[in-house]
């Protein structure tokens, strides 16, 4: 579907599903729920700005794989009735050692065509470039895999694409939490716009500029990324080594239809 074909105003129960990209880690909130805005919610907020009556849930837990979203999120987000419903799961699967892309997308098939059977519009999402990143690069032609996956499934089953691994932007460190790993709130705000964008859906959202990042010399850049493998990626395969996850213990943002507070920071 074309941006900008969508009537502006159409959507009045939002349901957002997946992982930490997209419950919103990354974007602290300590007044919301699970400690975190994010792209989603503030999606919802220009919603619930043109429509007091709009409803948004966010079942999106972070650490969670494909199978897991699928078979925890699918279901309860269908029992809503949504009008508009937001998927992006397998980047924590795209990271595993071994990974059976076809078989996991065929999965994903099956779901997204359960959504759009309800008559919900479906935005699905390709996977960040990560060009910028020595961590990522081995990983490239797997996230470049997937993304034809994702893009026949949203051919077959008239879904909306938001081109994640097209946005050059986030080859900019300002648009990343200083873990790399997850958006800065920059970062989660410009996701924010693209989202509305491709919907079509009228917005006075700024474009949020990186936060600035001090330029290192090669010796503070050496410091830095020891610092970073000592504080984010150590206990990132710790995590995976013990089959625990990040959102252990944590219940989505909003299970249930809900009308999100409109903030009033960037």
């Amino acid at each position: 579907m074309v941006a900008g074909t969508l009537i502006p105003g159409r959507f009045h129960r939002y349901v957002a599903l997946g992982d930490s990209f997209t419950e919103g880690v990354g974007d602290p909130d300590p007044a919301r729920p699970n400690g975190v805005r994010g792209w989603a919610d503030r999606v919802a907020e220009t919603m619930t700005a043109r429509d007091p009556e709009f409803g948004y849930a966010n079942l999106a837990i972070r650490g969670r794989k494909l199978r897991a979203i699928l078979a925890e999120q699918v279901g309860p987000a269908i029992a809503l009735r949504p009008d508009l419903v937001t998927l992006y799961a397998g980047a924590n699967d795209i990271l595993r050692p071994r990974v059976d892309l076809d078989d996991l997308m065929r999965e994903y098939d099956d779901a997204v065509a359960r959504l759009a059977d309800t008559g919900a519009q479906v935005v699905l999402f390709t996977a960040f470039g990560a060009r910028a990143s020595r961590f990522y690069a081995p990983l490239r032609g797997r996230f470049a895999y997937y993304n034809e996956l994702v893009r026949e499934i949203v051919d077959r089953r008239g879904a909306t694409l938001v081109d994640y691994w097209r946005m050059s932007a986030y080859d900019d460190w300002g648009y990343w939490d200083l873990d790399r790993l997850h958006m800065s709130s920059a970062g989660h705000a410009l996701m924010a716009r693209q989202v509305l964008d491709v919907l079509g859906v009228r917005h006075d959202l700024p474009v949020p500029p990186p936060l600035d990042r001090p330029v290192l010399s090669r010796a503070e850049q050496r410091r830095a990324n020891w610092a970073w493998t000592r504080t984010h990626a150590g206990p990132w395969v710790r995590r995976r080594l013990t089959g625990r996850s990040s959102g252990d213990g944590l219940s989505p943002k909003y299970p249930d239809l809900t009308s999100v507070e409109i903030s009033v920071a960037s």
